[in-house]
């Protein structure tokens, strides 16, 4: 109880130990608070800052393709379009879109995939269900178009992939040498996704998600000698759909067309066309829009052969200069997911990356004819707007990982 002395002006008033402890509760309570929230809001945080020279090789990589793009689809956009700028005004939207998301996913925290990977491994399968029951186009099953907007589920699967497995690769990366834990999920997983997209008649994407699960299992600690089976048993299944599977008979056109590109037992005018641009080009190349191809020559030159116009307008030097970024943007891509400090950064960064690294291996080796004819993009540089948007997504979050690795910020 107070007496009279403490109630004058100025006396401090005593609380009850009661009154104390609740304060105490209710500061507790506020910090408990405050940590979730700040907990919350990391999700995204600018930590470390982001790699520069990796940021910098993909805006490089991407203002080279806009140029390119438009100097090789502007005759073809014009004649079927009415608009010279038909191509590259759309590409060009999905750029600057795709740049913004790029680094709006570069300040995500990318611990926070581990949650998402199976939620965006079954939207993928529905993705790659739902497509097989669209309409034709071209004579293949690969695109959903919503109004204006039309993708291929395949470039979601990959990336479903590259995440899912790196989600099962760092929870069991102590087990991988067994066939549980190291080999039966990611059996059932590649192959159910691979079969549905060869449904889609679209074997140059399973080819990709192939070697992409090989690298990462590879890398993930996988025993050698699964690869030896692994490489055999999907020799045999390419045998018998080239050789027995009518439904896949126009793969033969396309070996038989790569054995003999100038004959006339099949159509091989692209290859054909393809192979005089990079011809035409010799040392120093024709000169920026002075390709020649590119006039209803080579069909569709914006997309899947657009290098062929490099090499023509470019050059051998400039179609070199081109390899030598990509190769660049490769090598400090894994340089900065090796040194990721956690697994999964580890192998989700190096999946991301190498991905980049064999379309454009594959996409180079089609047009010039080291590998039989097959619909691979070039990133960064063939027409398709939502593919890019997704390629610099994905680029988004090998920066996310970057600003925790341990490497120097430059």
């Amino acid at each position: 109880m107070a007496t009279r002395a403490d109630t004058k002006k100025g006396a401090p008033v005593r609380r009850p130990p009661s009154a104390r402890k609740e304060d105490t509760q209710e500061l507790t309570q506020s910090s408990s608070l405050v940590k979730r929230m700040r907990k919350k809001f990391r999700l995204f945080s600018v930590r470390a800052g982001m790699d520069l020279p990796f940021f910098f090789l993909v805006l490089t990589l991407l203002v080279i393709g806009l140029v390119m793009l438009f100097s090789a689809s502007y005759a073809y956009a014009y004649y079927y379009y009415g608009n010279s700028y038909y191509f590259i005004a759309r590409q060009a939207g999905f750029a600057l879109a795709g740049v913004a998301a790029m680094v709006a996913i570069s300040y995500f925290d990318y611990h926070h995939l581990h949650k998402l990977a199976v939620p965006i491994l079954m939207v993928t399968y529905l993705l790659l269900v739902l497509v097989l029951f669209l309409p034709e186009r071209n004579g293949v099953k690969r695109w959903i178009v919503f109004g204006p907007v039309n993708f291929q589920p395949s470039e979601i699967a990959k990336f479903a992939l590259i995440l899912i497995f790196a989600h099962l690769i760092s929870i069991n990366f102590k087990r991988m040498g067994t066939f549980r834990y190291g080999v039966l999920p990611y059996l059932l997983i590649l192959g159910s996704i691979a079969v549905l997209v060869i449904l889609e008649k679209h074997v140059s994407a399973t080819l990709i998600l192939v070697m992409l699960a090989g690298v990462m299992l590879f890398i993930g600690g996988i025993q050698l000698r699964w690869f030896g089976i692994a490489f055999s048993a999907l020799g045999a299944a390419v045998a018998y759909i080239v050789l027995f599977s009518a439904k896949f008979g126009y793969a033969n056109d396309r070996i038989a067309g790569w054995l003999d590109p100038f004959g006339t037992t099949v159509d091989t005018w692209q290859t054909r066309q393809s192979l005089m641009s990079i011809g035409s080009g010799g040392l120093l190349g024709l000169g920026l829009g002075q390709s020649r191809q590119k006039y209803l020559y080579l069909p569709e030159p914006q997309n899947d052969f657009i290098f062929a116009i490099v090499c023509e307008e470019l050059g051998f030097i400039g179609a070199l200069l081109v390899i030598i970024l990509f190769a660049m943007l490769v090598w400090r891509g894994i340089t900065v997911s090796l040194k990721a400090k956690d697994k999964f950064g580890m192998l989700l960064g190096i999946g991301l990356t190498v991905q980049v690294g064999l379309q454009v291996i594959l996409n180079i080796a089609v047009v010039t004819n080291t590998i039989p004819n097959t619909g691979i993009s070039l990133p960064f540089f063939s027409a398709g707007g939502t593919s890019l948007m997704i390629l610099l997504a994905e680029m988004g979050v090998v920066l996310s990982i970057s600003r925790t690795s341990m490497i120097e910020k430059t």
